[in-house]
Formats: structure tokens, sequence, C-alpha cells
């Protein structure tokens, strides 16, 4: 919910493999050498308002709760293991 405007919200692994929840703005990710906070993306989420407004309208908490209940956790928790 932190992001104004534009951008993306990531969970991504680090070199030792720590993961962490971090923000770029705009078109911007994590691998590129302009990102502050790098990382080999884990999830990523758009939260551009084109993302949800068709559904979610102005209800960014609602597309994010929506996001999160989507995610098969142990699908992508086992490609971690690899």
């Amino acid at each position: 919910m932190g992001v104004f405007g534009s951008g993306w919200v990531w969970m991504i692994s680090d070199q030792s493999g720590k993961l962490s929840i971090v923000t770029t703005p705009n078109q911007d990710n994590t691998m590129m050498d302009i990102a502050k906070d790098k990382g080999k993306p884990v999830i990523g989420v758009d939260v551009w308002e084109h993302a949800y407004y068709l559904k979610h309208q102005n209800k960014r908490t609602d597309y994010l709760d929506d996001v999160w209940n989507v995610i098969n956790w142990k699908k992508q928790w086992s490609c971690m293991d690899k």
C-alpha cells in the first residue's frame, strides 16, 4: 500500500537466499542496475491502477487481498527448493 502512483511490489531473494518485500517505481524491477533493492524476484504484484481498476475501482486493498488469496503458496515455495 506504500507505493504512491504506479509501481510494483516484489518478494525477492538476495544472493544469500534471504527473502524480503521491496517496491519499485513505474516499470522498474529488482534486477535492473538502477534498483535500490536488488534481488531475484519470487513474486511480483503490479500496483498500477490499470491492474485493478476494472474489478476493484480505486480499492487497491481489495485487489491486494485478492492477489494474496490466489497465490498457490505450496507450489510457489516448492520451486524455491530447486
